[in-house]
């Protein structure tokens, strides 16, 4: 059984004459283990389907199944422990909380999974370390650079050590060499066991992953894996 698995999922925002059809037949299956990237432009649908994968919403049709488990049948709070959980979430506007340090921003996860402070303490400096930002860790956002923020968004991502992690543009604010810096460690991630999906509309992003999957109007049009000898 693949860890996320998608079986003619459909997503409609307004059902009728002026329905939104965001996601329309997909089907997707995605093994433990692998970096894939999904490609598309502004519209295409990768965004709804990122939010399906990371149950933060629903299909209209279709089945989702994360770890063999069908999502539609969970509630709002088995859903959120799925999240806190099991997926590291690292989005293109970094979504730290300005009033806070990176330190504290790693640690605010682990406290909502009820993790004593000493132990949230290593496991969000630890995270902080992975990334390269030690010597940031009691910096506000504000006093550190793009690619200082998103590095901190990433450890927070996963200072709990989820399986999965889904970035949802990660380099789109970024520079190239703040971008580059964020695809090494995404790919060492991947390369230490991780499931990374990587949500983007840059090609060049893309051709890193070992997996490309392209949507284009909300259905899945290419899904291709390079052999690994040509991998990155």
């Amino acid at each position: 059984m693949p860890l996320i698995l998608l079986e003619d999922v459909h997503k409609i925002y307004n059902p009728g004459p002026g329905e939104v059809r965001a996601l329309d037949g997909v089907s997707l299956a995605i093994e433990a283990g692998e970096l894939v990237a999904v490609v598309g432009q502004s519209g295409s649908g990768k965004s709804t389907l990122m939010n399906l994968i990371g149950c933060l919403d629903m299909p209209t049709a279709g089945r989702y199944l994360l770890e063999g488990q069908e999502v539609s049948s969970l509630c709002d709070d088995q859903l959120s422990v799925i999240r806190n959980q099991s997926i590291g979430f690292v989005f293109q506007g970094f979504n730290l909380i300005p009033s806070l340090t990176a330190l504290e921003n790693v640690e605010l996860p682990l406290l909502y999974r009820g993790i004593g402070k000493e132990t949230r303490r290593r496991m969000a400096l630890e995270a902080l370390h992975r990334v390269g930002l030690t010597a940031r860790s009691h910096h506000k956002p504000t006093q550190m650079s793009g690619g200082q923020q998103q590095r901190t968004a990433i450890a927070r991502a996963i200072a709990a050590k989820p399986p999965i992690i889904l970035a949802d543009e990660p380099t789109g604010n970024l520079d190239s060499a703040s971008g580059a810096e964020i695809m090494r460690i995404l790919k060492e991630l991947n390369q230490e066991g991780k499931t990374v999906v990587l949500i983007t509309h840059d090609n060049e992003i893309a051709a890193q992953a070992r997996r490309v999957v392209r949507i284009h109007d909300g259905r899945l049009v290419q899904d291709s894996a390079l052999p690994a000898s040509k991998a990155p």
